[in-house]
């Protein structure tokens, strides 16, 4: 067998069910043999969506989304669900080229990416963003590098790993016996999750008891661990406030008693006041990055004054930012069931004050009857069609952070943001990513700018036979860098000409509807979302209303922390 027949019975193997990607190069090699194999090859208009929709598949299942293409635009235009993979520990596997031509590389072939003379390099772009990459030269390497892509892809804290394919080597012959071996597939990809000792465990135990308002801080590590239910353990048995991080929403339902929010410089206030209030901290899967803790208030975490308990499965990030006083290295899931297990404790005022931080998901502008329609209201209308099985997909901008603030997530894993990178455009083909990944329903957001950018993801949509309803919040500019001016007109490009979303749906074979009053958005929600060919919902927003008014009395500022 060629080694690119070797490779779609790996992926059969390993149970792959897609391959997100764009035809090109020696990468036709190995699409050449998908056809006859069980797993679909979904090709959308270009590589940076088949790289987000790669990411998001693997962020949803836990199991790596495959990237495939060639290597010039895969090191390119592919690059964004790379970054965001890495950054948001999503498990990725990249099946590229470096479009050389065998003897003929030392000269320079057209699109050369191998690194030698007279071309670029696509090792070194893959080795600044990806956890591991190979460039094997042989069909036994090849083979053996990507089921190495694949362990590597979920050990410890996953993220995209690369496999560069040789123009040989992928159309030659597999050795019937080679040195040294290759194994099967599913044994050579095996890995073991990592858990704490039993001292560590011990010692957040006490922490946790002694603790008279105890909170969590809940990260994008429980997403990655799928460790909702131990989560729920942990909170229920040492009765916990439970805040989370803007990558961390959705890992425990914000309708839940304990629930006071998301943290952070766009976090609730009610939210951060917990966190400052509490006399133990257990942070779990989160890094604590100067956004979650409120560019580093000093009125925020205390480590002199609070104790903390730092889950996470690297060991680099237990105590990176703020000094530990327990640190438990391994892998979410693990840790908060040895906690669930070990201990217990109770208090008065976990949940009651949860409820006083959660009313900071409403304001009155979200009961506004007035056009065009206030964010805050657009948020209350889409909140309204989220139930427990719905995903809600937030790009990046102002959307992400109305959505962040206004909309309370019923369930666990219904609400996956951009927030790894945050790249403009990710909500899109995301959105596509996960209507076909589950049986969820999906409501993708976006701004008008990041929608431009990745629109041609609906007809990918149509294609492929899945609905997500797209919902265009739009105020005909990049919002949130436009309310950055001190003065109109001050900030280059950030007007955008009033494109006809509607027209340009339908053309791509979905529905289109333009709303400007609350009432019209509801109807054009529940329509989409009970249709089976997709909806794009042009929701047209007060650019008036500012995120930057909303946050002006978050944390940092009533206590007088960074912002004046």
């Amino acid at each position: 067998m060629t080694t690119a027949s070797e490779l779609v019975e790996t992926l059969e193997a390993l149970d792959i069910e897609y391959v997100f990607g764009y035809p090109g190069g020696r990468v036709i090699e190995l699409l050449e043999s998908l056809p006859d194999s069980e797993v679909e090859f979904v090709r959308p208009r270009d590589e940076r969506e088949a790289s987000v929709m790669a990411e998001m598949h693997g962020r949803l299942t836990g199991t790596p989304g495959v990237l495939a293409g060639q290597g010039p635009w895969i090191g390119s235009l592919g690059m964004i669900g790379q970054m965001e993979a890495r950054l948001a520990s999503s498990p990725m596997v990249v099946l590229t080229e470096a479009s050389e031509r065998g003897e003929y590389s030392t000269l320079a072939p057209y699109q050369q990416a191998r690194g030698d003379y007279g071309g670029f390099s696509l090792p070194d772009i893959l080795d600044g963003v990806t956890k591991e990459w190979w460039f094997p030269r042989t069909p036994t390497e090849t083979l053996r590098s990507v089921q190495l892509a694949f362990k590597h892809a979920v050990a410890g804290r996953p993220g995209p790993t690369a496999v560069i394919l040789d123009g040989d080597a992928i159309a030659e012959d597999v050795p019937d016996d080679p040195t040294p071996s290759t194994w099967d597939a599913a044994e050579q990809t095996r890995t073991w999750d990592a858990a704490p000792t039993a001292e560590d465990v011990a010692a957040a135990v006490e922490a946790l008891e002694d603790a008279e308002r105890p909170v969590i801080v809940a990260g994008n590590g429980v997403h990655v661990a799928g460790a909702y239910d131990e989560l729920a353990a942990v909170a229920e048995t040492y009765d916990c406030a439970v805040t989370t991080s803007y990558l961390g929403k959705s890992t425990f339902p914000e309708t839940d008693e304990r629930a006071a929010g998301v943290i952070g410089s766009f976090g609730h206030e009610g939210a951060n006041r917990v966190v400052s209030e509490a006399d133990a901290l257990l942070v779990v899967g989160c890094r604590l990055n100067p956004m979650d803790t409120n560019w580093q208030a000093p009125e925020f975490i205390r480590p002199d004054e609070q104790t903390i308990v730092h889950a996470d499965v690297d060991t680099r990030n237990a105590g990176w930012v703020y000094p530990a006083d327990v640190g438990l290295i391994g892998d979410a899931k693990e840790s908060l069931a040895a906690l669930a297990e070990a201990g217990s404790g109770e208090n008065g005022w976990a949940r009651p004050r949860a409820a006083e931080a959660r009313e900071w998901f409403t304001a009155p502008e979200c009961e506004d009857d007035s056009s065009p329609i206030k964010p805050q209201r657009a948020v209350a209308e889409i909140e309204s069609v989220v139930d427990e099985e719905t995903i809600v997909t937030a790009d990046s901008g102002n959307n992400r952070f109305w959505l962040l603030y206004y909309l309370q997530t019923p369930a666990v894993g219904t609400y996956f943001g951009s927030g790894g990178v945050g790249g403009m455009g990710w909500s899109t083909p995301a959105a596509v990513s996960a209507a076909l990944t589950t049986e969820n329903d999906v409501v993708g957001v976006a701004g008008d700018g990041g929608f431009a950018m990745t629109m041609n993801s609906v007809e990918t949509a149509v294609e492929y036979g899945v609905a997500p309803t797209f919902v265009v919040l739009n105020d005909t500019s990049l919002g949130m860098v436009r309310q950055m001016q001190d003065e109109a007109g001050d900030i280059a490009g950030v007007e955008f000409h009033d494109t006809d979303f509607v027209a340009a749906a339908e053309a791509f074979g979905a529905v289109g509807r333009r709303v400007t009053t609350p009432d019209e958005l509801a109807d054009a929600l529940e329509s989409g979302k009970a249709a089976d060919v997709p909806h794009v919902v042009d929701v047209r927003i007060d650019r008036e209303e500012g995120m930057a008014e909303t946050l002006s009395s978050s944390f940092y500022d009533s206590v007088g922390g960074l912002h004046e």
